[in-house]
């Protein structure tokens, strides 16, 4: 298939190579031409030029607002793309503004999937993501040997936004998991107990867990550089937040552990690692 690719970071990068791998032709467009160095695709002037290219485009980009501009905007997406064709967003955005998008794209005859990711640049590179779809079952299906070339889950969850929200349920658990490893973290350390030890054994328990097994590790090593950056967590927490607020759900956890990304955010940490949070107690 003719596909293209927007937003080629620590795991739209790879993602797309997947795809081009599989014996998809791809093509790109980037803010920066520094990111489709080295790729082997079709280098287009704007999203609109490469909407009209591609029978299914896949998105990958940091916040509501910038999926909106590169799908509606001025030379955007719906400028090029064709009635038929297909946006498979998998970005971690609000789902009101997969919403919003889905329907404006629908009125000229467009679909829309938001399909955001789970698994991590690690996960992006070795094409075992989850996958958690919102959209039509059928144009699920149209894309579906897409998606295989990227993970290993896929799950339809609902109509557009329903994918965002399984999204938004699993960054919560998520990072609440990391706030518990840097709360073990830094109790055992203070009762004088070797950090590694613990983990090790909290690993093969109750307890064990992908994010005691990687965030875990990092704390015990100190290595705070960024695997995932602490500021995409920040900007996922205010979306769940403001879902949560629309749909008068409380969330007691979530919002502790959101203010402990603000401190960390106001530390200066946002493009460290997550596991900082702990740095965050340790300031306490």
């Amino acid at each position: 298939m003719k596909v293209g690719f927007i937003g080629l970071g620590v795991m739209g990068r790879p993602m797309a190579q997947h795809l081009r791998k599989a014996g998809h032709e791809l093509f790109v467009w980037a803010r920066r031409p520094d990111s489709v160095t080295g790729l082997d695709a079709v280098v287009c002037a704007t999203p609109a030029e490469l909407g009209r290219q591609c029978e299914v485009v896949f998105t990958i980009i940091t916040s509501s607002a910038d999926v909106e501009g590169v799908a509606l905007g001025k030379d955007g997406l719906i400028e090029g793309m064709a009635a038929g064709s297909v946006l498979v967003d998998c970005s971690t955005i609000a789902p009101d503004a997969a919403r919003h998008i889905a329907t404006r794209l629908g009125e000229k005859g467009i679909h829309m999937l938001d399909a955001p990711v789970s698994g991590g640049g690690q996960g992006a590179i070795d094409a075992t993501l989850a996958i958690m779809v919102g959209g039509q079952a059928e144009v699920l299906e149209k894309v579906r040997p897409l998606l295989d070339c990227l993970g290993k889950r896929i799950v339809h969850i609902g109509p557009n936004g329903a994918g965002q929200v399984a999204k938004a349920c699993n960054q919560m658990i998520m990072v609440a998991a990391i706030q518990a490893a840097a709360e073990a973290m830094r109790l055992a350390k203070a009762a004088g107990v070797d950090c590694a030890k613990v983990k090790s054994a909290l690993s093969g328990g109750s307890a064990g867990s992908r994010v005691l097994d990687v965030m875990g590790e990092r704390m015990v090593q100190r290595d705070f550089s960024a695997g995932i950056e602490a500021r995409l967590h920040h900007k996922d927490y205010g979306l769940v937040l403001a879902a949560a607020r629309q749909s008068g759900v409380p969330l007691p956890l979530t919002a502790v552990v959101d203010q402990q990304l603000n401190a960390l955010m106001a530390q200066g940490w946002g493009r460290d690692d997550t596991s900082s949070l702990l740095r965050v107690l340790e300031l306490l």
